[in-house]
């Protein structure tokens, strides 16, 4: 049911006569507002916030973190928590459908990044994984939080689903307004002059929706999504409803258009014009959130809006080889890779103006300023949101995400497993054909046809904690744990129906092997 403005008579009917008015006052409201603040291709080390943590958990800078300029992130992180152990999956599309289904991606079968025009599976990815993505019968965080009287507002880039499918437009899963959103994931370009868009065989390719008014002008794709965002924020609290704002920036995707009005901050830093060019992007979208923030505490809202800030997947910052550490240093690789560059990102959640006094920041007390080092990933936002506004998961819709309740407070969750599934059985990209598993300190990944990246070999095996930049292969010094690793990783592909390769030749689905 829809929010309303209540009236409240602050004198007698008398006195409201003689004074020819009535005087009222809007109502405590019913439900938090909810905002998704997603950046597209963002890693855990493009920001000036230092997410990793030295062996006592606290924070420690590296060349990155001062090479990145995001004050407006520094300033969420210093009122809410971040987390330095969360994951995304290692692309896009599966990460979106993830975070509106609160599944592993190997259970919703958007297993690849989503080619709006053909079907992308690989030479011997599964036929019928889900290319087609999301559609208007999916349970979806939006649609479930419509249902439930939230006002749902999509501003940026969908790639829920191809050409011709229902998921290429999000008003078809549960969003009540769409701006920007189509099957594409990547802009045309990020120029208003150019109409957010390029030429291909002649014709305009990869064009922005619902930004016809910045065409011509020199407004950035970022900035015009920022004022697009905080006019819909004015029509949702004029209305006096709650609201929902999933806000997945194009940026800081390819391709890499300087964003000119912070291009003097990187100018002498030495590195490329395409890594200054990513740079911007980032600061392009720092100033994006704080704009934001600044815009919901001047609706007086902002103490009642929960902000969740994420990456989708890993980084793919220009400043060298996706398997390397180079991307996101210390971590090794970057989108699309196995490794841990390539689906660690950064998270933050924090109530865009703290006050302990608030009745919904009493019921969720965020501390300021704190490192939670427990293990998260985005399937956990779906059954955290909906459990924090009192609305029913439907009972037929299994969920592998965990409530985060805890965790945002600080606390550690002894009920929680520290696990991840990544599973990935497609090509071509910087890994191709594999899956992974995290169970505490241990990683384990299987590639399912060995290539030059794996060593030639189905298993790498990492410890995290002890090697937390990925650098000692332990899979043939530790049989007994590499055993255990994949017989963990084989029992939870098979609990989420995951789909696997096909051998060209046969025809037959290719199974993991124990070592």
């Amino acid at each position: 049911m829809r929010r309303t403005t209540t009236l409240i008579s602050l004198f007698s009917v008398a006195l409201l006569s003689f004074a020819g008015g009535f005087a009222s006052v809007q109502a405590a409201p019913e439900k938090p507002n909810i905002v998704i603040f997603l950046v597209d291709d963002m890693g855990v080390m493009d920001t000036s916030v230092p997410f990793l943590t030295d062996e006592a958990g606290k924070p420690k800078r590296y060349p990155l973190n001062d090479y990145y300029r995001t004050p407006s992130m520094e300033r969420l992180a210093a009122q809410g928590i971040r987390f330095n152990n969360f994951y995304a999956m290692s692309v896009c599309s599966p990460t979106r459908c993830s975070i509106q289904t609160g599944q592993n991606a190997a259970r919703h079968h958007v297993t690849n990044w989503i080619n709006p025009e053909r079907n992308n599976a690989g030479p011997k990815g599964p036929p019928d994984w889900d290319w087609e993505g999301l559609d208007s019968h999916d349970v979806t965080l939006a649609r479930t939080m419509h249902d439930a009287g939230y006002r749902t507002m999509h501003v940026g880039k969908g790639h829920f689903g191809a050409n011709g499918f229902e998921g290429a437009n999000p008003l078809n899963l549960g969003f009540d307004k769409n701006v920007g959103g189509d099957a594409f994931g990547a802009p045309g370009s990020y120029y208003g002059t150019n109409n957010y868009t390029r030429m291909k065989n002649k014709k305009p390719f990869h064009s922005v929706p619902g930004l016809e008014k910045y065409h011509g002008t020199d407004t950035f794709l970022t900035e015009a999504l920022t004022i697009e965002a905080n006019a819909l924020l004015d029509d949702a609290v004029k209305a006096g409803e709650p609201f929902f704002l999933y806000f997945p920036e194009y940026a800081v995707h390819a391709p890499f258009d300087a964003d000119a009005r912070f291009a003097d901050h990187y100018k002498d830093s030495g590195k490329s014009e395409q890594a200054q060019a990513f740079a911007t992007l980032i600061e392009g979208m720092d100033k994006s959130l704080g704009d934001l923030m600044d815009h919901l505490e001047e609706l007086g809202v902002a103490e009642n809006t929960l902000i969740f800030f994420m990456g989708d997947n890993g980084t793919d910052a220009p400043l060298g080889d996706e398997h390397a550490v180079a991307c996101a240093a210390p971590l090794r690789g970057k989108k699309g890779a196995h490794y841990e560059g390539g689906m660690r990102v950064p998270f933050i959640a924090a109530w865009a103006k703290p006050n302990p006094e608030n009745p919904f920041q009493k019921q969720l007390g965020i501390p300021a300023g704190v490192i939670q080092n427990q293990q998260a990933s985005v399937e956990d936002l779906f059954p955290t949101i909906l459990a924090f506004t009192g609305i029913e998961n439907p009972a037929d819709h299994p969920v592998d995400g965990r409530r985060l309740d805890t965790l945002l407070t600080g606390k550690p969750d002894p009920t929680r497993t520290e696990t991840f599934l990544m599973h990935y059985p497609h090509s071509p990209h910087r890994s191709d054909y594999w899956s992974s598993y995290r169970d505490g300190d241990w990683k384990v990944i299987y590639h399912y046809f060995p290539t030059e990246v794996s060593g030639n070999s189905h298993y790498q095996l990492f410890n995290l904690k002890d090697d937390p930049f990925e650098q000692d292969d332990l899979s043939k010094e530790k049989p007994e744990e590499l055993k255990r690793m994949m017989e963990e990783l084989m029992s939870e592909l098979e609990s989420h129906n995951a789909q696997y390769p096909v051998d060209p030749e046969t025809s037959k689905r290719v199974l993991p092997q124990m070592p």
